[in-house]
């Protein structure tokens, strides 16, 4: 049947009943009309369309389902739904799905099939294949045989089984991440339905989930109340991870065997899977256990710490023999045989491993899994054995040489039986290195299913479905084996030689100590022990951990390397662009146009050679082919259409102006110009050079002519200047008049005499000079507004004398020029030529004029024009896309044969569009979001009023009127807004519609296509006084606006249908139907972007009440109906109750993932960007997905981002830099070499059918998977799949610009790695990958945070143990016998820890990445220019901010989304949010560490040598004062002096502020206290234990320091420190005391209070006379003791915090409270203190200003007024 004559289908679904209600409108569709046909939809004209579709409808011989109204219109999709109750709706869009998947498949069939209007049969298998991929591999892993039965006789089946499992995938929700579960359903429901198919089905039986919404509430509801039950257990995530099953353990449910006969089909709900949590019989935790310690650090990656622990004991071991050399200390036997210590603790640290192992997954252990614990306790007892062989071996070996005194035969004999053990026990280790060496064979065991590898397997890792199969190839693991070995080299010999050596002779001296002088009571002897541990405790951290500092140089290295390889940065400027614009044009047509290769496949070995050829020659300018392009060539013109575009989008993006737009732009083929008529840009100056060289030079026309063709660009400009001159002359002056004929013979001399090649013989080139200034003169008086002819007339007479008299060589009298035509034969009464027949063109005639200016600046440009465009962003943008077309990348085919596609973009509340009042309204300071985005974006702002000119804006004040949208929308598309999202994906539509129209444009078409926009004339309204000549001219009426003269009115109408085919973009706003009902402001605006961008979608979840206190909810999917005027409702899919059970953003994109089509899914977040010149690149990039790279092709795209909020400030140019060099060189490096990139940033592109069918792409357990991005790559990588990286494409993203923006978003990440470090994600990839990909993963993921908070603890331990040290007086005793303080070593360890304070991490990277694409000078400039502006103390307070939330989420939890907001950050932060958000994180910490060195500089011997002190203690200092000074330094108007005392002000308010049950941490200080806690309430017993341990730091001071008293006289007694605690009783009981009186009369009996305030500072004055009077006590003691006390206080108020559960309903808790609140008070004026001073000191605050916004400064910006909100009237 031919489909275009088919009845309407729209109904078929719905008549059958087998899905729910009739759809309220069946003409509306999503894409394609493919439920009515008699819809005109140029997409139903396609063959590959009808194809599909016409292959869904071949029901004809199917049993037809019972109790169902059958029709004719009715396909397979009906007929599934029919059978399995599948929602109508579903049905409906996986009919869509499945149609535009096939058609696209059968579009990209090479060759096309010799039917067209056929399905080709590889287009429904391979389309099966790739679908149920991961269910055969589940099939194949549980030894069952997949119920997938294809028939070559009947390809029908492939179409059924495909459509199955998209039906159950459509309408699984939240099941979808569970993709196993989804595995088990498809493989019962198709065992039905070969059933079915194949006849043997009883007809008196029917399918499980047969009836209405039958799969919905028989499969899909029952399987989610599991989840959200679950969800439930976990307290919203407050619950241990061990104590609920989360998205992973559902899912690895299903990998067992045991499932079918457990669950079975129809489901089982009786089952314990289904019993709810806290009731017995319920099925635990499956596969893993998440526990909260920090040994999951050592238990994911117990191979790294294994060999850096060996390494350490083997090199201590031969550096403390003394030699220099190690190979000298090696060849002593002793120091060989002590080295094979190793083994004993190799076998102690498998120990280690196996008592974790059991530790921590011991409640994995149950009936389900006996073999399990078995594994546990032979691992712990096979550990055990090995630790007592090797040490019973190792004691006899020298027992039997110290017997022999010798190493004799008997002994020798001994190391061999120890040398025999130690190889048995590393035959895993050798037979993992062989595997190493050979991949493909340790792949094909793992991914082998034998029954007899089962067992090997076991005792290694548990089987697990995913984690198999992941090596690479062979040249993969050289390349990344070579990175990691070079690095491993390098560390080791840097640490054996500067870090272990040298400790040795110290720790001997030390230990050589005999009699110490102790400051105070010593309960243990031999404490010189201890002072070794005490040094060495720095040094070994270091030593763990600096293999992180060895990763930043190599990988920054290394991503050079692969950066210039890769040909970035060779193109940086409009200037290079310049000398290269010609093999521009080239390089554009080679990689944008498809080239048509009928007879040979794309990827053959002969067609890549060709490419890399033509790509040669393009790069190097080799062969003639891509040197020249003439202007009547098709490849100029489809450049110039292409070329146009880009720069036509720069100005409707604003980001330059009409001026520059003249500039650059091609110009069509017009006045009869015969070259290329380049832009005026690359034109510039070189008519001027040509001139000078004619003038200087006397050659022949051929020498004259061989030197400007040496410069492409001088030829055109000669060329075209003449050619437009002779149009211009002929033009203005009167056709059929005398001088008009004059005119033509004069040129028709100059052209012949150029032919023959004696103009220089006929001609003086010396007075072309005069000719030019005098067809300069003319063109000024032309574009005047004024026109004054008889001015004209007289240049044009000037002109005509000096050609006549002049420029030729060889006079002529009058009468041979009256017979040459040349002279009139009747004048003016004047004289004068030309004066009656001058003609100027209207001021309407657009294109006249245009042109005119073009010719004037060629004619007159004397600079190169490199500062054009004027616009840093343009620049870059220009130069980016120019420099990647020379880059490799692959060829890109014809838009109907590419790969389709879609984007994704989650979207909450955040801003859509920014409102009037938002525009307007002033902050504190006195700034408006307006006025910062005109000062920020001045030149952005002057084209947009320019702009709005030409459009008819006649006063500024209609900015808030008529053109308030354009305002609205100008702004939105400078900040983080929704608006400039959509802008940018919709770019995708359009370029892919204009080159869907170049693709099929023939010759012609492009000729005339390129006239016709040539008669159309400019698209904007033309002025006068684009060059300043004169003030602007009315827009004429005949100016076209930008839809109608752009190449969008050459399409003909099929571009929009295949771009629409190719390319969708989803926003999956997830309340917007509460918006809508709310009529919030955010709807509307949502609205106006559907309406003005035709392939946006919007799907939502609609919340819809029973009226019986139920909700049902329903994911939605609308449109904007352009025939209807209205938005419509697509599709509505019936949901089993909230999405939002886990993490929200990756629940908000699951749901909206059915609507997405195509073979690949860009995800996108709210605060990106895109360019109309990179989406031009999509095709090219979507064809990686056909190549190879390594071993396997890419299931996931890395796309390269730029930050583009990096010119706010100097802080969001930090923060920018940072992200750059991660988003570009670091995950560069990660591709390639090292192989291990995962998912980071949200411009990659992903395999879409091979991601829907494995979990979707993100994971949402609750709290952890709060990273759901890192997830995705984690799933991938785990699951065989391939990530690469590309950077010739590139998107645009935001970050946070202000201080605490960035504090948040580092502390949710930090959080999220935190909770990275125990999923079994990090635990698999640790296990699962290859020793050196192992060391990637953990180097850039985890143990990025684990080694900055290793960075912290330096610090911590080093001046914790010199306190130690001097306060003991064993400083004193070192000091004298051992000097430590010239040890090289602790001088290695305080330069590594101080380079890593200052952002070596970051810096390195960044100045490696900017000197490969902004040049070497630049990026050292920058790097200057970002360490006056503090950059090195942002980097070490960032650094604290990783560490705190880091360790806290692990050893508490507590992670949780933190909102940025994501606005401008301009105005001024109060002290008191600062003080909230850094109290705990940074200001207490720093206050430590400040008092610890003051202590240690008054009481240590090395102090009074002020050089030494300040060397050690430089890098400490530095962390304190980032860590307080930081929030103020980069907080505006942060040393301004009122703002101080009004913050100071506002910080005791809100201190003293009681609040109430509704106040908020913000009103009042014990709820933040309290709020504080709440991580305390959620942490297990071992974190409270580690918690008091890690308190009980702050009791150290007092011990230390009492003993220092005056008072103490020396004494060393236990009695002193005993007595010390009387005080502190004392002092809590005046404090108890005081705070009683004070709640008790200071309100209402206040003589009492004031009694007691006296009778307290009585009794305290009387105590310190008698003190004074009767013992040693000095004023001093006072001072010091408060330092000994102060901490101790702080101490108790933390200890008594955690046990608060026990404590909190006694009265010591209240007296906590209160003395908490004192601390704070005192924390404040501390870190308030030095602000204070900065303030009132002239200077810093027109200083810090500087430095805040010292990019801002360089380009012009008035901070000062925004600042102080100063602000002139402006808009």
């Amino acid at each position: 049947m031919n489909l275009r004559h088919r009845t309407n289908r729209a109904g078929g679904g719905a008549a059958a009943g087998y899905g729910g209600a009739h759809h309220p409108n069946p003409d509306v569709y999503n894409i394609i009309p493919i439920n009515n046909l008699l819809i005109e939809h140029a997409a139903l004209h396609s063959p590959e369309v009808r194809a599909a579709m016409g292959a869904l409808a071949t029901t004809g011989d199917l049993r037809r389902p019972q109790f169902t109204t059958w029709r004719d219109s009715m396909d397979l999709l009906d007929w599934l739904g029919a059978f399995f109750g599948f929602q109508i709706d579903n049905v409906r869009n996986q009919r869509e799905h499945l149609v535009m998947l096939l058609a696209n498949y059968q579009m990209r069939l090479h060759p096309a099939p010799s039917i067209i209007d056929s399905l080709h049969p590889s287009v429904p298998r391979g389309l099966r294949k790739k679908l149920l991929k991961n269910y055969t591999s589940w099939c194949a892993f549980l030894g069952r045989k997949s119920h997938v039965h294809p028939s070559e006789r009947d390809p029908r089946r492939d179409l059924i089984y495909s459509a199955l499992y998209l039906l159950i995938w459509g309408e699984s929700a939240n099941l979808r991440f569970v993709p196993e579960c989804l595995c088990y359903i498809f493989h019962n429901m198709a065992f039905e339905l070969n059933h079915i198919l194949d006849g043997t089905l009883d007809p008196s039986l029917r399918p499980a989930t047969m009836g209405e919404n039958g799969y919905f509430t028989k499969v899909v509801q029952p399987l989610y109340d599991v989840i959200k039950n679950e969800v439930g257990a976990s307290r919203n995530g407050k619950a241990p991870h061990s104590a609920w099953r989360n998205y992973d353990d559902i899912n690895e449910y299903f990998w067992s065997r045991q499932v079918f006969k457990r669950l079975q089909w129809p489901l089982n709900l009786s089952a314990g899977f289904f019993t709810p949590p806290k009731t017995p019989g319920r099925v635990g935790k499956t596969g893993f256990v998440e526990q909260r310690s920090f040994w999951n650090v050592y238990r994911s990656f117990d191979r790294l710490w294994v060999m850096l622990i060996l390494f350490f004991q083997a090199a201590l071991i031969v550096a403390w023999r003394g030699d220099s050399l190690p190979w000298e200390n090696l060849r002593n036997q002793d120091i060989q045989v002590r080295v094979l210590t190793i083994f004993i603790t190799w076998a102690v640290l498998r120990l280690l491993q196996g008592i974790l192992d059991a530790g921590t997954q011991y409640s994995l252990v149950s009936r389900e899994h006996p073999w399990l614990s078995i594994r546990m306790v032979l691992k712990i007892l096979v550990a055990c054995a090995w630790t007592i062989v090797f040490s019973v071996l190792y004691a006899r070996m020298w027992d039997q040489r110290n017997r022999d005194r010798r190493w004799s035969y008997t002994a020798n004999q001994r190391v061999l039986n120890f040398l025999e053990a130690s190889g048995v026990f590393i035959i895993p280790q050798v037979l993992a290195l062989i595997l190493f060496i050979v991949p493909w064979v340790r792949n094909l065991i793992e991914m082998t299913n034998w029954r007899i590898l089962y067992l090997v397997m076991w005792w290694f890792n548990s089987r697990t479905f995913i984690g198999r199969g992941l090596r690479e190839g062979l040249v993969d693991n050289v390349k990344y084996s070579v990175f990691w070995v070079s690095l491993l080299v390098v560390k080791f010999t840097f640490s054996y030689f500067l870090q272990i050596r040298p400790m040795v002779g110290p720790t001997k001296a030390i230990l050589k100590i005999g009699k110490v002088d102790y400051h105070w009571h010593e309960f243990f002897t031999h404490t010189n022990r201890f002072a070794v541990v005490i040094l060495w405790v720095p040094v070994v951290l270091i030593y763990l951990m600096d293999i992180q500092i060895w990763y930043a140089i190599f990988s920054s290295l290394a991503g050079a390397l692969v950066g210039l390889f890769s040909h970035l940065g060779e193109i940086r400027s409009v200037g290079q662009l310049r000398l290269r614009f010609q093999f521009f044009a080239s390089a554009m047509h080679f990689n944008l146009m498809p080239e048509d290769r009928v007879f040979e496949t794309r990827h053959s070995i002969r067609a890549k050679l060709r490419d890399a050829v033509n790509r040669l020659k393009l790069r190097y300018g080799f062969g003639r082919p891509y040197r020249t392009i003439e202007a009547n060539e098709v490849e100029a013109k489809r450049f110039a259409l292409i070329w146009n575009e880009i720069i036509l989008m720069f100005r409707e993006e604003d980001v330059v102006s009409d001026k520059e737009v003249e500039l650059l732009e091609l110009p069509p083929d017009s006045w009869g110009v015969r070259v290329i008529r380049w832009p005026c840009l690359l034109l510039s100056n070189e008519l001027l050079l040509a001139l000078g060289q004619a003038k200087e030079l006397e050659a022949s026309d051929r020498a004259h002519w061989r030197r400007i063709c040496t410069n492409e660009y001088r030829r055109c400009a000669v060329i075209e200047a003449y050619d437009s001159v002779r149009y211009l002359l002929l033009r203005i002056v009167r056709d059929g008049s005398s001088e008009y004929g004059i005119l033509e013979r004069l040129f028709l001399g100059f052209d012949e005499a150029m032919k023959v090649e004696k103009f220089t013989e006929e001609y003086k080139t010396s007075v072309l000079p005069s000719l030019h200034a005098g067809f300069i003169t003319l063109l000024d008086l032309i574009l005047r507004k004024e026109k004054d002819i008889n001015k004209v007339v007289n240049t044009l007479q000037t002109l005509y004398d000096i050609v006549l008299r002049d420029f030729p060589r060889n006079k002529k009298s009058i009468e041979e020029l009256k017979q040459l035509g040349l002279v009139a034969f009747k004048r003016s009464t004047t004289g004068l030529l030309f004066e009656n027949v001058i003609e100027l063109p209207k001021e309407d005639d657009a294109i006249f004029y245009r042109q005119v200016r073009r010719l004037h600046t060629i004619l007159t440009s004397r600079d190169a024009m490199n500062n054009i465009p004027k616009n840093p962003e343009a620049r870059r943008r220009i130069a980016f896309f120019s420099n990647s077309l020379f880059m490799n990348m692959p060829r890109a085919p014809k838009v109907e044969k590419m790969n389709a596609f879609s984007v994704l973009t989650p979207y909450y509340n955040e801003e859509v569009l920014y409102a009037k009042e938002q525009l307007r309204s002033e902050n504190e300071d006195g700034i408006s979001i307006l006025f910062y985005l005109q000062k920020i974006y001045e030149d952005d702002w002057g084209n947009f009023l320019e702009r709005m000119r030409r459009e008819g804006m006649v006063s500024e004040d209609e900015i808030w009127g008529e053109k308030l949208r354009d305002l609205r929308l100008w702004a939105s598309y400078r900040g983080q807004t929704l608006a400039r999202t959509v802008r940018g994906m919709m770019y995708y539509y359009k370029a892919l519609n204009m080159l869907a129209f170049l693709d099929s444009a023939s010759e012609i078409d492009i000729r005339d296509g390129t006239r016709e926009l040539a008669s159309l004339g400019s698209y904007r309204f033309e002025t006068n006084n684009v060059y300043g000549l004169n003030d602007p001219v009315k827009p004429s009426a005949k100016t076209l606006n930008r839809a109608s003269s752009s190449i969008a009115t050459l399409f003909k109408g099929p571009e929009y249908a295949t771009a629409l085919m190719k390319f969708t973009y989803v926003l999956t706003c997830q309340i917007y139907g509460s918006q809508k009902a709310k009529r919030e402001a955010h709807a509307d605006d949502i609205l106006y972007l559907m309406k003005n961008n035709e392939a946006l979608r919007v799907a939502y979840v609609d919340e819809q009440s029973t009226g019986r206190d139920e909700t049902k909810y329903y994911s939605v999917l609308v449109k904007y109906d352009r025939e209807l005027a209205r938005e419509v409702e697509i599709y509505r899919i019936q949901l089993p109750g909230p999405v939002k059970i886990g993490e929200g953003k990756p629940e908000n994109q699951n749901h909206a993932l059915v609507f997405t089509r195509g073979d690949a899914v860009q995800t996108i977040d709210m605060n990106q960007d895109n360019y109309f010149e990179e989406a031009l690149k999509m095709r090219n990039l979507l064809e990686e997905y056909n190549y190879k790279h390594g071993s396997r092709k890419p299931t996931l795209l890395g796309v390269r981002e730029h930050v583009f909020t990096g010119s706010v400030s100097s802080l969001a140019w930090f923060m920018s830099a940072q992200e750059m060099s991660f988003v570009t060189l670091g995950q560069r490096v990660l591709a390639s070499p090292l192989k291990v990139r995962m998912h980071y940033g949200h411009p990659d592109v992903f395999d879409r059918i091979w991601f829907l069918t494995r979990g979707g792409v993100s994971k949402a357990s609750r709290v952890i998977n709060i990273s759901e991005d890192i997830f995705a790559g984690f799933n991938c990588t785990l699951r065989g799949g391939n990530v690469t990286h590309h950077e010739y494409i590139q998107v645009g993203k935001g970050r946070d610009v202000g201080m605490n923006q960035i504090s948040m978003f580092e502390a949710k990440v930090s959080s999220g790695n935190g909770e990275q470090t125990l999923s079994r994600d990090i635990y698999r990839l640790g296990h699962r990958l290859d020793f050196f990909r192992m060391l990637s993963v953990f180097y850039t993921t985890v143990g990025f945070y684990f080694n900055t908070m290793v960075v912290v603890l330096t610090v911590y331990s080093f001046v914790w143990g010199r306190l130690y040290l001097s306060l003991s007086g064993l400083e004193a005793a070192i000091q004298g016998t051992a000097n430590s303080t010239n040890n090289a070593a602790l001088g290695a360890v305080l330069d590594q820890q101080f380079i890593i304070q200052l952002g070596f991490f970051t810096a390195l990277p960044m100045v490696i990445e900017n000197s490969i694409e902004h040049g070497f000078l630049t990026a050292v400039w920058d790097f200057l220019t970002m360490q006056f502006q503090l950059a090195s103390v942002f980097y070490t307070f960032s650094m604290g901010t990783k560490t705190h939330y880091y360790g806290r989420t692990i050893l508490h939890g507590g992670a949780k989304y933190r909102a940025t907001g994501r606005g401008f950050v301009v105005e001024h932060k109060k002290f008191a949010e600062n003080y909230r958000l850094y109290a705990r994180s940074h200001f207490i910490k720093a206050i430590e560490l400040g008092i610890i060195l003051t202590v240690y500089a008054a009481h240590s011997v090395i102090a009074k040598h002020t050089f030494v002190y300040i060397v050690m203690t430089i890098s400490s200092w530095f962390l304190v004062f980032s860590w307080i000074m930081a929030p103020f330094a980069f907080n505006p108007s942060g040393f301004d002096w009122l703002k101080t005392v009004y913050d100071f002000d506002d910080f005791m308010s809100w201190i003293w502020f009681k609040g109430g049950i509704f106040s908020r941490a913000e009103e009042s200080w014990e709820v933040w206290w309290l709020e504080e806690q709440d991580h305390l309430k959620t942490t297990g017993l071992w974190g409270k234990l580690l918690e008091v341990i890690l308190d009980l730091r702050y009791f150290v001071f007092q011990y230390g320091i009492v003993y220092q008293l005056k008072i103490a006289n020396g004494s060393t007694s236990i009695a002193v420190y005993l007595l010390s605690w009387i005080c502190v009783i004392v002092a809590f009981g005046f404090f108890i005391l005081m705070s009683y009186a004070s709640d008790r009369y200071a309100a209402k009996e206040h003589i009492y209070y004031r009694s007691i305030q006296s009778l307290v500072i009585i009794l305290t004055a009387l105590i310190i006379i008698l003190l004074l009077k009767f013992t040693n006590f000095q004023i001093v003691d006072i001072l010091t003791s408060l330092l000994a006390f102060i901490p101790t206080g702080w101490g108790m108020i933390s200890i008594s915090q955690v046990i608060r559960p026990f404590i909190e309903t006694t009265v010591v808790w209240d007296t906590v409270v209160q003395l908490a609140r004192i601390y704070d008070v005192i924390f404040g004026i501390v870190v308030m203190a030095p602000v204070a001073v900065l303030s009132w000191l002239p200077g810093f605050q027109e200083m810090q200003t500087r430095i805040l916004f010292n990019e801002a400064f360089s380009r012009g910006l008035q901070i000062s007024r925004i600042v102080t909100g100063k602000k002139p009237n402006v808009i």
